[in-house]
């Protein structure tokens, strides 16, 4: 079960041009039936259907000075 906020990670090792995908989002509302709505940290170019999507499980954080 997801959790608002909490951090999710769509990790592909290789694409069609041999680069690796990482996207890191956040979860932003629950829409029900195991769907979610998330905001993507970068840019999503190269994600597709049926990728691997891992819940961190805590929210994403930053170091502030």
């Amino acid at each position: 079960m997801h959790n608002i906020y909490d951090a999710l990670v769509v990790k592909e090792d290789q694409d069609t041009a041999d680069q690796q995908i990482i996207v890191t989002c956040e979860v932003e509302q629950l829409l029900g039936n195991d769907r979610i709505r998330a905001v993507a940290m970068s840019a999503t170019d190269g994600p597709i259907k049926g990728m691997k999507v891992t819940d961190i499980g805590v929210p994403l954080c930053v170091p502030v000075e």
